[in-house]
This record gives C-alpha cells, sequence and structure tokens, in this order.
C-alpha cells in the first residue's frame, strides 16, 4: 500500500503508507494501543543525548515550549470482518511520545541518523518520536475543498499551503502514561480509536470556524508521511453543508486562526497547483484525496 512522490522543493515530497480509497468509516478503523509502539532509544548514546540539548536551545528561545504528550504512529495492520474478505478494516498502531522528543528526532538537523536502513517502515523509524498528525479533506457545498495557508510566525512550513488538521490529543481522553491493568485496556483502546474521529472533526472547528453540526462523519482515507523527517500524518475526508463564502465569513471568527493567515476555498485543479507549495505529508494528503475520488468515479 505504499507509494512514494518526490518535488523539485524536497520538504514537499511525501510517501504513502497506507490508502483506503473507498473511505473508511469510524466502525472499520480501529486502533491497536500500547506501550510496544512506543519509540525506541536510539544506540548511540551521543546522538540520544542530543535530543535533550536541542529542546533546551528550543527552550532557551522560547520558554513558553509545552512538552504535550501526542499518540506515536507505529504501524498499521488490515484484517477482514468475515471470511469474504470482502470488507477490510485497519488497524492503527499507536504508542506514546511528546513534543520534546519530536523536535530532538524529526526535527533535529541529524534526523536522518535516527533512521534504522529497512524497508519496513515501522522498524525503519523506530527511533524517532513520529507523533501521528491529522488532517481533513473538506469540501464545502459548492464542492470546493478548504486550503489554508500557514503563518509566517510558525516554526514549520511557514506560508505553506495546508488542510485543516492537527493532532488528536491523549490529554482530551485523559492519557498521560500507558497504564499495565489489562481490565480497563478494552475500553481504553475504544477510546483512543473514537479520538482518531473526534479529534479531526475538532482541529476543522477551532482552524476554519466551520461548526461541527455542519460537518459529515469523516471517513480515514489513509496515513501519508511527509519525505524530510519522516513525519505521519492520518487524513480523513468530511462534507461540510456550508458553502466557500459562508466557510470565508466563518474562518474570521476561527478559535485558532492565529496559525494561518488566510483560508482558500478552491477546485481540484486550483488544488493541483497549491499542491505544489503544500508540506509533504499535506501533499499526500492531497494524493490520497485523489485515490478517493479515482475509486468513486470508477463504481
Amino acid at each position: 500500500m505504499a507509494a512514494t512522490a518526490s518535488a523539485a522543493d524536497p520538504g514537499t515530497a511525501f510517501k504513502l503508507l497506507l490508502s483506503c480509497p473507498a473511505g473508511l468509516p469510524r466502525s472499520r478503523v480501529s486502533v491497536k494501543f500500547g506501550q510496544s509502539f512506543d519509540r525506541i532509544p536510539h544506540p548511540d548514546a551521543a546522538l540520544e543525548e542530543s535530543i535533550s540539548e536541542i529542546w533546551n536551545q528550543r527552550l532557551q528561545r522560547n520558554p513558553s515550549l509545552y512538552n504535550g504528550t501526542k499518540f506515536r504512529y507505529g504501524g498499521n495492520a488490515v484484517h477482514y470482518k468475515d471470511d469474504s474478505k470482502k470488507e477490510y478494516c485497519i488497524s492503527l498502531h499507536l504508542g506514546l511520545t511528546d513534543y520534546r522528543t519530536f523536535v530532538g528526532t524529526n526535527l533535529n538537523p541529524l534526523w536522518e541518523k535516527f533512521l534504522v536502513p529497512y524497508e519496513d517502515d515501522p522498524v525503519r523509524c523506530q527511533h524517532m518520536s513520529n507523533p501521528l498528525g491529522n488532517g481533513a479533506i473538506v469540501e464545502t457545498s459548492d464542492q470546493k475543498i478548504i486550503v489554508l495557508q500557514r503563518s509566517h510566525n510558525v516554526g514549520e512550513f511557514p506560508g505553506y499551503y495546508v488542510f485543516p488538521g492537527g493532532h488528536s490529543e491523549p490529554q482530551e481522553i485523559g492519557i498521560v502514561g500507558h497504564q499495565t491493568d489489562e481490565e480497563n485496556l478494552a475500553p481504553l483502546t475504544e477510546r483512543v480509536s473514537q479520538e482518531m474521529f473526534d479529534g479531526i472533526i475538532r482541529e476543522v472547528v477551532e482552524e476554519t470556524g466551520v461548526p461541527a453540526s455542519s460537518l459529515t462523519d469523516p471517513v480515514f482515507i489513509g496515513v501519508s508521511c511527509r519525505e524530510m523527517n519522516v513525519r505521519p500524518t492520518a487524513f480523513f475526508f468530511t462534507k461540510c453543508d456550508v458553502d466557500s463564502t459562508s466557510v470565508n465569513e466563518l474562518y474570521s471568527k476561527a478559535q485558532d486562526g492565529y496559525e494561518s493567515t488566510k483560508l482558500y476555498a478552491v477546485s481540484v485543479e486550483e488544488l493541483r497547483g497549491m499542491s505544489q507549495r503544500m508540506p509533504g505529508c499535506h501533499n499526500g494528503g492531497f494524493a490520497l484525496y485523489g485515490l478517493m475520488r479515482n475509486e468513486a468515479k470508477s463504481l
């Protein structure tokens, strides 16, 4: 299911780790959550020490940085509901990581040294923080796609185009660390699975100002990864019953508008041009959307 694309701007190159062009509802996406999917420390002590050094340098420049807990992407598995093998389901493998380790591994100038020379992505990235981001392809009632332009004040990819998104947050469902109580593992895993879908709706609402009640239940379309610093992002598709003019009005009141400076509602053709100025993980999100559209046409 993996595919790769390079680009003139290395920051826009991506790899598709998982593609679900049919668009999977919540009932067909689950999470396997546990410590076995956490990051493995690198055997090189000096490289491992660089994580703290880089974080401390960042803190000195910006004392307000917060070391929040994040879900770590550790791969996925495909399984079938029954023996007919007509309807597949996806299990996302998630552990825990934090912002400090993300800054010290994925954003480390030496990030490539953390990689293991191996084809299988979870093994290749076992020493990386790899927090799982999320992104949404939001289609308005007049068939436009919502795109945001990142502020020039943000640390990563200032001025680039992105889809609404961010991260599903462990704290939102009361997770601060792993638990050893086996009895509570099933309900906890269920909460994490639900947070994957709740989290993306929350991000869309916060970043665009569009009310949650105007959005259809999101469907999961896959996971893309930026080639530069191997950052993974889960992508979803949702429709909005608001037109593009109204979306722009709502954006002016958005709660999380400081990360972006402008909202665009564009056609697929316009989006294709903008995708060349998207961070790789979001460029991959556009590719996943394209695969979803092709699947719908073939039905």
